[in-house]
């Protein structure tokens, strides 16, 4: 994994994960802006997934493969089963949702990260 790409995708999904939750506080729906930031994010995400993919083609190793390949896949999904269920309901708890989904992508994306790192380890 390229180190600053990760660091750079923690770092969106974390100001967008503030900014979610300063909007739960200020009682507002999900908008237009903050939709905006986490297509940002998705697309980030996504970048990511070609990156790991040319690495894996690339001869890298990481210390386990089916758990590289889940954290890998299973960062694109969260985002949009969060925004899935925030429109659903459309209330301010909508809001806090999409926070805590976008918070779980700096998490996923260290563990990525630690993974890919297991095999120089």
């Amino acid at each position: 994994m390229i180190t600053g790409f990760a660091v750079t995708v923690a770092i969106c999904a974390t100001l967008v994960a503030a900014w979610s939750f300063v909007q739960a506080a200020r009682k507002k729906l999900p908008d237009n802006a903050l939709l905006a930031g986490l297509a940002v994010v998705e697309v980030l995400l996504v970048a990511q997934l070609v990156i790991g993919v040319v690495l894996l083609i690339g001869g890298g190793n990481p210390g386990s493969m089916a758990t590289y390949l889940a954290y890998l896949i299973g960062c694109l999904v969260v985002l949009p089963l969060g925004t899935v269920w925030a429109l659903a309901e459309r209330t301010r708890s909508s809001t806090v949702i999409l926070g805590i989904a976008c918070l779980a992508i700096p998490v996923m994306v260290l563990r990525l990260h630690e993974v890919w790192a297991g095999a120089s380890a």
